[in-house]
């Protein structure tokens, strides 16, 4: 089992890696100055030369490469010199220093994705802002596709061919047919448009309103029931349909038709056996699926203006602040990277055949 775990973890780390290279030459070849864009009219000679000096810009490409690997891992070595490119510079770093030899020193530390070439700020900080609306936004989506999506497919499981099954159907393959950016845009006419005087919801908004009497920031819920609605149609209409298969075949085995023979209640045999020993399948699509969402919200974030990662990616691109759209881009690799690996692992637990195979 630990060879199991090592390799799973290992071949992580291989794609984390793949990742980083890819990201880092696809941003360092499109055409623009990162210190033009940081200093926008206040441009000098001298002063663009100060700031390519400070990202490591004057330096060839795979220098600047093995600098941006240096930045990102726990372990990174550092000068204690100033005028050095690889300056440990507490204002960058969150740092525990381990072992010093000269002015050359090792340190375990937090992982820099550099500064945001509009606002300066840490990118760190920014993506912190942003990603738990992101996470509350996938969670939610979750949850809802999952209770209703188990309900739907169990339904159409138990009245299999009638007309409640037929339009569970039609309705299973429009949800996995339609596209999220599509979908968000004809919910966010229909229900926060024709639908508004009812519904009352609106077409943007982020977790916190400001109050329109200047009173600050308020908690307003109501702003991720689009959002989740839409980003949860996908998947729930993938469960309702798992959800429905896996019934059908466990209502054909041996202890159903015992629990049936021994009197027990319709209802009682599909809540006591079939349901609970039919989630299994269910439970592992969900685990996809949620790495899936983080990754995938980025549209429907930006079309109801969810103050999330997605916001934040398509701000980015259109400012051409690469360094945020990067460390977006290597924060949602590593989360799938982890979830994947994770499942990986709860597999070999359940499944000792996984490990042998693996």
């Amino acid at each position: 089992m630990l060879k199991f775990v090592v390799k799973r973890v290992g071949y992580g780390l291989l794609v984390l890696l793949g990742v980083v290279v890819l990201v880092f030459f696809l941003f360092n070849i499109l055409p623009g100055d990162s210190a033009r864009m940081m200093l926008g009219q206040r441009a000098d000679e001298q002063s663009i030369k100060a700031i390519q000096k400070d990202l490591g810009l004057d330096k060839p490409l795979s220098l600047q490469f093995c600098y941006y690997l240096n930045d990102l891992s726990p372990i990174s070595f550092h000068k204690t010199e100033p005028e050095s490119s690889r300056y440990l510079d507490r204002e960058k770093y969150s740092y525990i220093k381990l072992w010093q030899v000269g002015d050359n020193v090792t340190v375990l530390k937090v992982p820099y994705l550099r500064r945001s070439y509009q606002s300066m700020r840490p990118v760190t900080q920014i993506l912190g802002a942003a990603f738990p609306n992101t996470i509350l936004l996938a969670l939610v989506s979750m949850t809802f596709a999952f209770v209703v999506g188990v309900t739907l497919g169990a339904l159409s499981a138990i009245y299999k061919d009638s007309w409640f099954d037929k339009i569970n159907l039609s309705t299973v393959v429009l949800g996995m047919s339609l596209p999220s950016f599509f979908a968000a845009i004809i919910f966010a006419w229909l229900f926060a448009y024709v639908l508004a005087p009812w519904t009352h919801l609106s077409m943007f908004g982020s977790l916190y309103s400001v109050d329109d009497f200047g009173r600050g920031e308020y908690l307003d819920l109501k702003n991720i029931i689009l959002p989740a609605f839409t980003l949860g149609i996908r998947p729930l209409a993938v469960i309702s349909e798992l959800t429905k298969s896996s019934m059908l075949d466990v209502f054909s085995q041996d202890y159903i038709r015992t629990a049936k023979s021994k009197g027990l209640s319709k209802w009682g045999v599909v809540y006591h056996h079939a349901l609970k020993n039919s989630l299994n399948p269910v439970v592992t699509e969900i685990t996809g699926w949620f790495a899936s969402l983080l990754a995938g919200s980025v549209f429907v974030e930006y079309i109801f203006d969810w103050k999330g990662v997605g916001v934040v990616i398509v701000d980015g691109l259109e400012k051409y602040d690469f360094p945020v759209v990067m460390g977006a881009l290597l924060v949602i690799c590593f989360i799938l990277v982890i979830i994947n690996i994770l499942t990986d692992i709860i597999y070999g637990l359940l499944d000792p055949r996984v490990s042998i195979k693996g």
